[in-house]
């Protein structure tokens, strides 16, 4: 997800001066004309970097390098980022697979066709590990790579609506007023599909003790109008397992005609290997689309998603173009057009580098590792909020015992745990259940048990200095982090577009922890 950003007016990027006042000051400058072999001892060393104005003239290769370097490290370190679910860890020999592949422009079939194979040889891949149907060539399924799966889930609600206003125009009836269900949890690239795509989203809201869709509630929901359910494997807040299999027999018993879309941005590549048995899937009949976020559990950098449809039924043949490109002709159905091949490489390698076996050892670790710890929080006085030994994401998401009196929050713990270094998220639960705070630890393929270790001691240590600071003293630095630390300034967001009512963080808000 990328955000939106507020082009500076004139006067702002003419103030340039971080203190005022000392824009006043004049400094002389080093002649045009000095020479070092340094890159701090160069001219552009005592000059700010341009922000909002292309410079005119060229800067030496090796100090854009070096600069832009700098102004980087001021970012976190990935590795320590424990609220993303994204990839930080890649082999050498996949990482330089993929840099020889940054040239390479995706859509251009005609040229790269091996590039086009190695994305067919991906979805097939991932179909036959969702069980897709796969005895006929006329109706087995077909899928496409994406940017990741906030594009995969634009496309499956695309394909869903569409295939609903065929019908209802087919039966002579209005197609005006589609709607789609999901829970509340959903993340915020549902919110979009919907709004973008105009269609009335209907929420099966969390509960303080309940944080998935309620099957029952979910499908009293459906009506003429629902152009399909959003079932989720591994939701954000807690990484849970939605049960779509309850869902899909609801449907079938009380004969809806009504599809189901799964959302396995994150669990996509994890339930088939740890929980195999577990239905949720092409195994089962309503199920017709699924996404997948290659950059997740995947394990691949950003961004690459997938998403598979069942059969060609419930992909209208209106929503796919056909058009020659530079020579080929091809079938397309995405909202982007030239994209790299880099990601799609990527996951191929992972795939025929690991194999099932490699998928399953790394994703049996990281839940071992996310059981271990939650023992560890647990022995801690945390109470633990999602689902362990498999039956959810490799991650834990917990919170502090209310009945142990604490005068700090889960908030003032994750402030305390930044200072090390660690980057790991405090935030309410979904709405009608946001009076619950709580941590979220996502456990990725380069969290190992040493790292764990490391984690537990600056938790407990957090703990500690926390008990001895006093309830005011722990107020006055969160609110010193809030005006002065730079991820809490949204300096570039244009006022026209604050506080707007439409979206759930608008109307109860609702937390955006990740990014498909």
């Amino acid at each position: 997800m990328v955000h939106l950003t507020s082009v500076a007016s004139d006067a702002t990027a003419k103030r340039g001066s971080v203190v005022e006042g000392m824009e006043n000051i004049k400094i002389d400058e080093p002649a045009e004309d000095e020479v070092t072999a340094s890159v701090y001892g160069s001219r552009f060393a005592s000059q700010e970097l341009p922000q909002h104005e292309m410079p005119e003239h060229e800067m030496p290769k090796e100090v854009a390098y070096r600069m832009i370097r700098d102004d980087l490290t001021l970012d976190g370190n990935p590795k320590l980022n424990l609220a993303s679910f994204v990839t930080t860890y890649m082999e050498e020999e996949v990482e330089r697979l993929m840099a020889e592949a940054l040239p390479k422009n995706f859509i251009d079939y005609e040229e790269y066709p091996q590039t086009a194979e190695i994305q067919n040889r991906c979805v097939s891949m991932i179909a036959r590990m969702f069980n897709a149907p796969t005895h006929s060539d006329n109706e087995g399924a077909m899928g496409t790579s994406t940017v990741g799966s906030s594009e995969a889930i634009m496309l499956g609600v695309l394909s869903m609506k569409r295939r609903w206003q065929n019908k209802r125009k087919a039966e002579g009836k209005d197609y005006s007023k589609p709607n789609i269900v999901m829970n509340s949890a959903v993340q915020v690239c549902w919110e979009k599909a919907a709004r973008y795509f105009e269609v009335e989203e209907r929420y099966s809201y969390c509960t303080e003790d309940r944080y998935v869709i309620d099957p029952e509630e979910a499908v009293s929901l459906v009506d003429e109008n629902t152009i399909g359910i959003c079932a989720i494997i591994g939701t954000t807040y807690t990484g849970e397992y939605e049960d779509v299999k309850a869902i899909n027999d609801l449907l079938i018993k009380k004969n809806i005609d009504c599809s189901i879309h799964v959302d396995a941005a994150s669990g996509g590549f994890v339930a088939p290997f740890v929980v195999p048995e577990l239905p949720w899937d092409f195994r089962l009949e309503k199920v017709v689309s699924i996404n997948v976020s290659g950059h997740k559990y995947g394990l691949v950098y950003p961004g690459v998603g997938w998403v598979v449809w069942r059969s060609p039924e419930y992909l209208p043949k209106e929503l796919v173009f056909n058009i020659n490109y530079l020579g080929a002709d091809q079938a397309s159905f995405t909202l982007n057009f030239s994209k790299g091949a880099s990601q799609v490489i990527g996951q191929y390698y992972q795939m025929i580098r690991l194999g099932k076996r490699g998928y399953r050892s790394i994703m049996m670790n990281l839940t071992r590792t996310a059981d271990y710890l939650a023992a560890n929080l647990e022995q801690l006085g945390f109470i633990i909020m999602s689902k362990g030994k498999g039956q959810g994401l490799p991650l834990v998401a917990f919170r502090l015992n209310p009945e142990h009196g604490h005068h700090y929050d889960e908030f003032a713990v994750a402030h305390q745990l930044r200072e090390r270094g660690w980057v790991v998220p405090a935030y309410t639960m979904a709405p009608h259940s946001e009076n619950l705070k709580l941590m979220r630890v996502v456990v990725r393929e380069d969290f190992s048990r040493s790292r764990c270790d490391l984690l537990v001691k600056d938790i407990k240590l957090a703990l500690g200095t926390l008990n001895k600071m006093d309830k005011q003293a722990i107020e006055d630095h969160k609110e010193h982090l809030k005006k002065n630390t730079a991820s809490h300034k949204s300096k570039n967001s244009h006022p026209y577009y604050k506080k707007e009512k439409h979206s759930l963080q608008g109307k109860h808000g609702k937390v955006c922890l990740k990014t498909p």
